[in-house]
């Protein structure tokens, strides 16, 4: 292979080089590394950008890694180029957050890379992932059981972002591309490119270890399946580059879909319309709802299938109420209408109703009363039945009420419910229901049911604002005065 030829093929395919800019080079001091700063620093003049070298010593393999990080601070120097060589101690950060040893360092070092693009000024990272590494990592995304986005593996071009490395720099990341100009060229061609420039790459000892996935898959694995087809490492690129295709186009049309089921989106809630969520096919359920844990739990890499098909099927079986538990704290919240997928504990407070955000408060009878936190008001007038509005039996309007005042009195009380609360709801011909039953009947979402203004005689309920007048506090034919209550908003 004629590496050079290929590497400029990838770039110019892909456009991951732009002229006139720096980009930040990941160099381990391995031979892909070393093979990848040799192409770029040929391709300088042509490609016009730019190099900054860039090292991390992780502290894993104590004075190995030191020397590792010596050769390239001299390399990068010999050739006259910009460099950064820090360390960190990722098996401290392993220990704390948790993590494999792979994943600590896994993203130590691409927040590291960001870092330093960060303080050069540059847009575009590149690492020195080859041919070979991409069979390794669609394999072991297999394994792990990982949809189409892992079966993709590798891509030429990646933003950073979707790394999720550290969910309060997520937005910072957008602004980096994570490139792979090798990733066609295979370990093999990599290692003759070193030798026919006398490159003389550092050899690190870990990529013999096999406790470590990767390098299983490595030494063991694909070896293994090399007895059943010698091609396999090339099928499963080829696999790879067609579901590569198939994602962006499913991708595609998710956003297609997502703009049809979601109601409302914030950093904090994602409301979908559930009715249009059922009729969507099966993938783009699971899809729409992988996507809504990844927006609102950025830094979440995996997604257990299990969440999601749990979810799913409950969407499509359950009732309105139920709620289903997903990954790092997120709650699936189902209401008749809607579904919501937010913190646990979460609740959506409808903008457009009149909802109590205190327990009680005495109604002004006549008067305004002001909701606290709130822009709504509600106005008590006391009028004759000559003064009643035309068509006021109908009353189209949920939010006003005509009472009789002498049922009602003066001294009401706007609250919310209490444990036990019972009314007699107008239209069932006085038959007593406790207001628990009535919510669930008419509907209202269990999540804000709490909120919902009541308005009480010291003797009973003589009003579910929004829905019900109460039978007792009707307006009948020898009502004299009639007590008008209306909510409305402030200006």
């Amino acid at each position: 292979m004629d590496v050079l030829s290929t590497v400029r093929r990838v770039i110019d395919r892909y456009g991951l080089l732009l002229p006139e800019e720096t980009v930040v080079v990941g160099v381990s001091g391995g031979p892909d590394s070393l093979c990848l700063l040799h192409i770029l620093n040929r391709l300088c003049d042509e490609c016009r950008i730019g190099l900054h070298v860039a090292h991390l010593n992780h502290r894993i393999r104590g004075r190995e890694a030191d020397a590792d990080a010596a050769f390239v601070a001299k390399l990068a120097e010999e050739w006259g180029l910009p460099y950064t060589v820090e360390a960190r101690d990722v098996p401290a950060l392993a220990k704390e957050e948790k993590l494999s040893l792979e994943e600590a360092a896994r993203r130590v070092r691409y927040t590291f890379l960001a870092e330093v693009a960060e303080r050069v000024g540059a847009k575009r990272i590149a690492v020195g992932h080859n041919a070979d590494d991409q069979t390794e990592s669609v394999l072991m995304h297999w394994l792990r059981g990982a949809g189409l986005a892992g079966l993709r593996g590798m891509l030429p071009a990646t933003p950073l972002s979707d790394y999720r490395l550290l969910e309060e720099r997520d937005k910072e990341q957008e602004a980096f591309t994570l490139i792979r100009p090798l990733l066609e060229v295979t370990r093999a061609d990599v290692e003759a490119y070193c030798a026919e420039h006398n490159l003389q790459p550092r050899f690190d000892r870990s990529n013999l270890d096999t406790t470590y996935y990767r390098n299983r898959l490595r030494h063991e694995l694909i070896p293994y399946l090399e007895g059943y087809n010698p091609g396999i490492r090339e099928v499963v690129r080829r696999s790879a580059k067609v579901i590569a295709d198939d994602y962006a186009y499913l991708q595609a049309e998710l956003d297609r879909f997502w703009a049809q089921v979601v109601v409302s989106e914030s950093g904090e809630a994602i409301k979908f319309d559930l009715a249009a969520w059922q009729s969507l096919p099966a993938s783009f359920q699971r899809s729409t709802l992988r996507r809504a844990i990844h927006r609102l739990r950025r830094s979440l890499r995996n997604i257990n299938w299990i969440h999601v098909e749990d979810a799913r099927l409950a969407l499509l079986e359950k009732p309105a109420g139920t709620q289903v538990t997903l990954p790092r704290g997120l709650m699936l919240t189902m209401s008749y209408q809607t579904f919501v997928v937010a913190d646990e504990g979460y609740v959506e407070l409808p903008t457009d109703l009149p909802l109590l955000a205190v327990d009680s408060l005495p109604l002004a009878v006549p008067g305004t009363t002001r909701l606290p936190e709130s822009q709504w008001r509600v106005e008590a007038r006391l009028l004759s039945r000559s003064e009643l509005p035309p068509g006021w039996e109908d009353n189209e309007d949920p939010w006003q009420a005509f009472l009789d005042h002498g049922v009602t009195g003066s001294e009401l009380t706007l609250r919310r419910r209490r444990p036990g609360d019972r009314f007699q709801p107008l239209g069932l011909g006085g038959r007593q229901t406790t207001l628990r039953e009535f919510m669930i009947n008419v509907k209202i979402p269990a999540r804000w049911r709490h909120l919902v203004p009541i308005v009480a005689s010291p003797q009973h309920i003589v009003w579910l604002a929004g829905w019900r007048v109460d039978e007792r506090a009707r307006v009948t034919a020898s009502t004299e005065p009639v007590l008008h209550l209306r909510f409305a908003q402030s200006q």
